[in-house]
């Protein structure tokens, strides 16, 4: 049909999921609420619980002339303006609602992260207890429900809802969901949807994606993102284990359930195997479901030696409690709701407590509830939190920013389980979850508050005025560097006034396609196919492949959007094996608006099997700082390509872990 551009195949996508704000020293509502009313944010997600404290519209006048969009088969207020949902399967498990209602809790989580209202004394049932509030709390929302219980996210899906939220005319659209393996740019719906938001002036902000610690994991690469990573706050949630012989060990986990201190005993799952229903040592101490002897361990707390963190075969074999000894290190920063008392605890604990269980005529303990601490480490990178390099152009760094995604208390369906959990029977307003999900909308209201005092801003001005101002994070806690928070840590002071911007536009975006895919088509005429050193982005990415010498020039134009008459200088810090030059080292402006433009020389020696290289450069006029990442690494041949990388490190998450794939 003259009118298809492209056919690409429906894949599956998945949903990757407050105190954060006052983590970052950022008060809710610091504008007029007229302006930030003006600001509609679109939530391509899992749906919404309209009838949330999160979501009432007390004192808001009605949607913006502006607005175009529809609610169907929910009631919308003048806080959410817009509700749509789409099936184009036709498919709706008996778990779901045929409306935007949220049936996970997922998308009411994100959106109420971003713009919901102001509610005091919120809490999960008693944990985290204080005034819940988005970044943008006077801003509208609308919502396209796209992801669906057990079924995922379609690209039909996704690609159709992209079509009305652009119609319909929100001005951020916040997407907590992404593929498994980074699709070509010209495959992936996401990528198409979000340029052509971008066309009409529309910047999508984008989860990195939950398959972190393993490098080369981000999804949702497209240069004309916002693609965010997840931090930590300054709070974690501690469950202790305390043993009948006194000692007590520090558990992390989400645990509402109170045991009032008293003891009860304590048994290894491997001792306790259901050997007549087919099961092992291996099943049981993982405490997979139908692995445990019930009539062994009814009423007693089970120790379980479980990569999954899982508790589902004590639940069934009606066990009272579960303390979870993860092998894996790097995991135990997440701290999970569990139905049933439980806590995760780091390898060698779990080993103490196996030896206590061994050693000792009849071993008791208790799990106690669980408490806020405070975090001094904080911010550092979540072990899930996908990272970089790019895997499609090495030269574009992802993610682009990262922002609080571990343990955040936002809105929730009361209909779906807070520990996602078939076991778990609870019903809450809000919920503690983690993922890249929860950091995408943070970064969504950040680009939000933006728009709301520049709404003449184009989208890459949004993001590069969040990137350029982000604080600097500790690469002693990260050791993947920028590869895991792209530009450093998102900064909602200081994004509206970041003194110069690197813009772009969709002649810009289609260069760079033209360039790194090499298409000999009318768009792509006189573009030499090559490295994408001149899109002009806020990082600097070199990417060398293996024995080859550091060489690469970049150009790239910023323009003034603070004060008039003002001069900057640059400084630029690197590793003493990697010069760098920038020409010129001074940029003097006149006029709110105008554009200068400048080159980087970046050289070096061959290198081999070299680890990134962070360097920065900065801009200064004596009151703006426009801080840059320049990260130099090398590169195999073959690993520029699209093909999907799977280091046999990284850890898949089954079904019977519901609680990471619908939280993620």
């Amino acid at each position: 049909m003259e009118r298809v551009i492209s056919v690409i195949p429906n894949h599956k996508l998945h949903l990757h999921t407050t105190h954060s704000w006052e983590f970052m020293d950022f008060s809710p509502g610091k504008i007029r609420p007229q302006e930030e009313g003006n600001i509609v944010i679109g939530f391509l997600d899992s749906g919404i619980w309209p009838e949330s404290e999160s979501f009432n519209d007390e004192g808001m006048s009605p949607p913006p002339a502006k607005w175009k969009g529809k609610c169907h088969n929910i009631t919308c207020n003048n806080k959410i303006i817009g509700a749509r949902y789409y099936n184009s399967e036709g498919l709706y498990p008996t778990t779901e609602f045929k409306s935007p209602r949220d049936a996970i809790g997922h998308g009411t989580h994100t959106s109420s992260t971003a713009a919901g209202r102001e509610v005091d004394g919120a809490s999960f049932l008693g944990l985290a207890k204080g005034t819940a509030t988005g970044g943008v709390p006077n801003a509208r929302i609308a919502v396209y429900k796209v992801c669906w219980d057990m079924l995922g996210c379609s690209n039909a899906d996704i690609l159709a809802a992209f079509d009305d939220a652009i119609a319909d005319g929100v001005d951020i659209l916040s997407m907590s969901l992404g593929s498994d393996d980074p699709q070509p740019f010209f495959d992936d719906a996401l990528a198409i949807g979000a340029f052509h938001a971008m066309k009409r002036g529309v910047l999508s902000s984008a989860s990195a994606g939950n398959s972190g610690p393993s490098p080369a994991t981000a999804s949702n690469l497209a240069p004309w993102m916002l693609t965010v990573a997840a931090s930590s706050m300054d709070r974690k949630f501690i469950s202790q284990v305390v043993l009948g012989n006194g000692e007590i060990y520090p558990g992390i986990a989400v645990n509402s359930f109170k045991l009032n201190g008293t003891s009860f005993p304590l048994v290894w799952a491997g001792d306790v195997a259901n050997y007549s229903g087919g099961n092992g040592l291996l099943n049981a101490k993982n405490c997979l479901p139908g692995s445990l002897n019930s009539n062994k361990i009814a009423g007693k707390i089970v120790l379980c030696n479980s990569v999954l963190g899982d508790y589902t075969g004590v639940v069934m074999a009606n066990g009272l409690g579960a303390i979870v000894s993860f092998p894996i290190p790097f995991l135990i920063d997440i701290a999970l709701s569990y139905p049933l008392p439980a806590t995760q605890v780091k390898t060698g604990d779990g080993d103490a407590i196996l030896e206590y269980i061994r050693t000792t005529e009849n071993p008791i303990g208790t799990i106690l509830v669980g408490e806020t601490w405070k975090d001094i480490m904080a911010p550092y990178v979540a072990s899930f939190s996908s990272r970089g390099p790019n895997r499609l152009n090495p030269e574009i760094l992802k993610p682009d920013i990262t922002a609080p995604g571990l343990d955040i208390l936002a809105a929730w369906s009361p209909v779906a389980s807070p520990s996602g959990s078939p076991f778990d029977t609870r019903k809450v307003k809000f919920n503690v979850i983690s993922g890249t999900s929860m950091s995408c909308p943070h970064a969504s209201a950040v680009a939000a508050y933006v728009k709301a005092l520049h709404p003449n801003w184009s989208p890459a001005a949004i993001k590069s005025a969040i990137m350029t101002t982000a604080n600097v994070m500790d690469p002693r806690k990260n050791d993947d560097h920028e590869f895991a928070y792209g530009a450093g840590h998102i900064n909602p002071l200081a994004v509206t006034n970041p003194g110069l911007v690197y813009n772009a536009s969709e002649a810009d975006y289609i260069h760079f396609l033209c360039k790194i895919t090499g298409e000999s088509n009318a768009s792509c005429d006189g573009v030499v196919p090559g490295r994408a050193w001149d899109l002009n982005y806020p990082t600097f990415g070199v990417a060398v492949e293996d024995g080859q010498s550091v060489n690469a020039t970049f150009t790239r134009t910023v323009t003034n959007v603070a004060s008039t008459n003002s001069t900057y200088r640059v400084t630029v810090q690197m590793s003493s094996s990697v010069n760098v030059e920038v020409h010129p080292k001074k940029l003097s402006f006149s006029t709110v608006g105008e554009k200068k433009t400048f080159t980087v020389k970046v050289s070096g020696p061959k290198m081999v099997e070299q680890p990134i290289q962070s360097g920065t450069i900065v801009w200064k006029d004596g009151v703006h700082v426009v801080r840059s990442p320049l990260v130099v690494y090398t590169i195999t041949t073959n690993s520029m390509t699209t093909s999907p990388f799977r280091p046999t490190e990284r850890i898949r998450f089954g079904a019977n872990s519901i609680n990471w794939n619908m939280h993620f």
